[in-house]
């Protein structure tokens, strides 16, 4: 690349974020093609099902590359979940998810936000717990430190701790890389941990923490209105426009 800065010209490699799709299959059926950076793509594959309400109560058996032929074949973009065929043969999402707007043009939104119970007992956070979030996820931002160019979901305990942190081009996939990893892990629950995604707090991304049952979702930009009404009706706490020394809660409660 070339790089301008005060009218001098230099040259020199830069490393750059890949972007390629990703073709997600239940028990071989088509679910949609997400576009992603590679990299825990089994549980980018089992958190969208997820969060997309796919699973019908069934558990994940196993997960794995296409196995119409060997994985490099189809240069790893093609990933099966598989449920032994118990979960609901899926509707295959038309056209592509794109990396910026998630489940947007879904018809199942509505209707799965309606069919959620509220969050129970979830744990209230401190003001200091957000702020040590926010102290210490920009180390952790490995790619992005490299390139800029990914979003990052983290999850963190009522002391600031981060416990997990996934990366990628799409904030939204990298959400369901969080859920995916606690969903294979048979993680029991998520009301005493916060979610944390470096964009806005879109309704998509409320109601993916909603799924997932967490109790707490802390952005770095601002939410939506039904961003805000959903996460009242699932008893969420949503923060906005978090920062070390300021945020805006929406719903829910943070204790100084």
């Amino acid at each position: 690349m070339q790089r301008i800065r005060r009218g001098e010209i230099t040259r020199f490699p830069d490393e750059i974020v890949v972007e390629e799709p990703l073709e997600i299959r239940l028990d071989g059926n088509l679910v949609a093609t997400t576009m992603r950076t590679p990299g825990h793509d089994y549980e980018l594959a089992v958190g969208f099902c997820t969060t997309e309400d796919l699973f019908g109560g069934a558990a994940v058996t196993q997960v794995r590359y296409c196995a119409e032929g060997p994985a490099s074949d189809f240069e790893y973009n093609v990933v099966t979940v598989d449920t032994g065929g118990q979960a609901p043969v899926p509707q295959p999402r038309l056209g592509n998810v794109s990396s910026s707007c998630g489940l947007c043009g879904s018809a199942t939104l509505t209707d799965l936000a309606t069919r959620l119970d509220p969050i129970r007992h979830p744990v209230i956070f401190k003001a200091e717990a957000i702020a040590t979030v926010l102290e210490t996820i920009g180390s952790q931002q490995e790619l992005f430190a490299r390139t800029g160019g990914l979003h990052a979901a983290a999850v963190f305990d009522s002391e600031g701790t981060l416990q997990l942190i996934r990366e990628d081009i799409g904030r939204h996939n990298a959400v369901d890389k969080i859920v995916g990893r606690r969903v294979l892990d048979d993680e029991p629950t998520s009301s005493h941990l916060g979610l944390f995604v470096s964009g806005r707090a879109s309704f998509e991304m409320v109601q993916k923490a909603w799924v997932a049952g967490f109790g707490t979702l802390m952005a770095v930009s601002a939410p939506s209105a039904l961003a805000i009404d959903v996460a009242t009706t699932a008893n969420m706490t949503l923060v906005g426009f978090a920062r070390s020394d300021s945020m805006n809660v929406y719903s829910g409660q943070i204790d100084q």
